[in-house]
């Protein structure tokens, strides 16, 4: 039997600050809907394609290592989001003019696809995906 999910809704972050969040996440494309809302509480933006990003304001700690990518044992739980782009040079452009570090990539698989990979103020892991065959 298999649940019939139609697409992710949101992904949820767990942040440090709302202002540094979301002038960072701004510089990608994402607007602000709403937030702080709820007893998290949680800030949301979306991006004009649809992925939406929930934001939990409840972070305890400043940010450090990322438990999941940057220690050597290897914690379970998600360690990235990948964003699907046409051209990952023109993003790799873009995001150096933003003055954001890139911090793996471009890397191209065996498959044909190549990945691009920044970090947020929190040091949460966002990879930018063009699929082989694209441009």
């Amino acid at each position: 039997m298999v649940i019939p999910v139609k697409r992710i809704n949101h992904v949820g972050i767990r942040v440090s600050n709302l202002q540094t969040t979301r002038d960072f996440y701004e510089q990608l494309g994402f607007r602000f809907l709403a937030g702080p809302v709820g007893p998290e509480p949680v800030a949301i933006m979306e991006h004009p394609c649809g992925v939406n990003l929930n934001f939990i304001l409840n972070a305890t700690v400043q940010p450090g290592e990322n438990i999941l990518m940057d220690v050597d044992q290897k914690h379970p739980g998600y360690t990235h989001m990948a964003l699907e782009v046409d051209d990952i040079i023109e993003v790799q452009g873009r995001l150096q003019a933003l003055g954001i570090a890139i911090t793996e990539g471009p890397i191209s698989t065996e498959g044909g696809s190549i990945l691009l990979f920044i970090r947020d103020p929190d040091r949460n892991v966002i990879e930018f995906h063009q699929s082989a065959g694209r441009r």
